[in-house]
């Protein structure tokens, strides 16, 4: 593998001078801005962080202010991008710059991997782009890349495959890596898609390829994945006060959508005489309930089944927090999964609005 992976360097490297993209995170080799793309970059499509990125650096430019934000503000930057823990993380590892590096940011592989949130991917990808080190940054375009080219039909969701072809790509790094890893990276992004979307006509690495020779592209790589997904019911309420507020409720610190704001929810689908049981639990008397509608959400390894009710009430009750749609949609971020149901909300206050105008 070592000597066939050597024949895909330089043409990378000249196919990368004339076609990578210009990206707001490449302007600069700043090692915040390098760092918050490449978290932001996780689990989404380039073309969304775009947006995301340039307005999260216009309000958080360094690594101090970062650090400083209060977290529901962090959180409403995030909001959209999903996978909350990551914007937590970020935060985290920033007010450890502040406090172990004196604002100073970690210049080294090592150093980076001691950041929260911070793996040998994004350590790999900053050390080298930022620092000039000469470490691989392997995530899983780069993983389909090197297994296309090598025509390995080993399972690259498994730690020891994917450590296997780290070292070999450790060993025929140039120079300057970070070019090399960028360059890699924007061939799986752009070029060397997943399956039967691959652009092999457009490939420079066309004539080195095993998988493109033997007519494998769209087999491989091998992902066998043998995690079991499980699913789970769950009625979601949004509670209306007679003076027009919504019931909004804070997660706990740890577990699922940790410490993030939501519309009250209930494992299991309840009747309506459930759900005013319920109500009446949380000591509120209902006035009137009315559907919503059904939504399904995926997370990692699970899938939230839910049914979604209006339900118009007295009384609110103090263990929530009550809020105008106003204020959820401009300081409270609500979770990707219960969005299908806050569009509601939005269309409420459109009414009230016009019907204040009218008078």
């Amino acid at each position: 593998m070592d000597n066939h992976l050597q024949t895909i360097v330089k043409p990378l490297q000249k196919w990368y001078e004339t076609h990578r993209r210009e990206l707001p995170w490449r302007l600069d080799k700043d090692p915040y801005h390098v760092w918050v793309s490449e978290i932001m970059l996780q689990q989404t499509r380039v073309e969304a962080v775009k947006k995301y990125y340039t307005r999260f650096i216009e309000i958080l430019p360094d690594v101090r202010s970062l650090s400083e934000v209060p977290e529901d503000r962090l959180l409403k930057l995030w909001e959209g991008l999903g996978y909350y823990s990551r914007a937590r993380n970020l935060k985290k590892a920033a007010e450890k710059i502040m406090s172990d590096c004196g604002g100073i940011f970690p210049d080294t592989f090592a150093s980076l991997m001691k950041l929260p949130g911070v793996g040998e991917y994004t350590a790999g990808a900053v050390a080298s782009i930022c620092f000039n080190q000469k470490v691989t940054a392997v995530d899983g375009n780069v993983l389909r890349v090197v297994a296309r080219v090598t025509g390995s039909r080993q399972n690259v969701l498994l730690p020891e495959v994917k450590k296997q072809m780290q070292a070999q790509l450790q060993k025929v790094l140039p120079d300057d890596a970070g070019s090399f890893n960028e360059a890699i990276m924007e061939l799986g992004e752009t070029v060397c898609l997943p399956g039967s979307a691959a652009k092999c006509v457009e490939c420079p690495l066309r004539g080195v390829c095993t998988a493109y020779r033997d007519g494998l592209t769209s087999q491989l790589p091998m992902r066998v994945k043998r995690v079991k997904r499980r699913q789970e019911q769950r009625t979601v309420f949004l509670l209306i006060a007679e003076d027009g507020r919504t019931a909004v409720e804070k997660r706990p610190d740890k577990g699922l959508l940790a410490g993030m704001y939501q519309l009250p929810n209930v494992e299991g689908f309840l009747t309506e005489q459930e759900i005013c049981a319920t109500a009446e639990a949380w000591e509120m008397q209902v006035l009137e309930i009315t559907f919503i509608k059904e939504s399904k959400h995926v997370f990692t390894h699970l899938d939230w089944l839910m049914k979604g009710y209006q339900v118009r009430v007295a009384c609110p009750a103090g263990r929530f927090l009550w809020v105008t749609p106003e204020e959820l949609q401009e300081q409270y971020a609500l979770p990707t999964a219960l969005k299908p149901f806050a569009p509601l909300l939005t269309a409420r206050q459109d009414e009230d609005n016009n019907l204040s105008n009218q008078r």
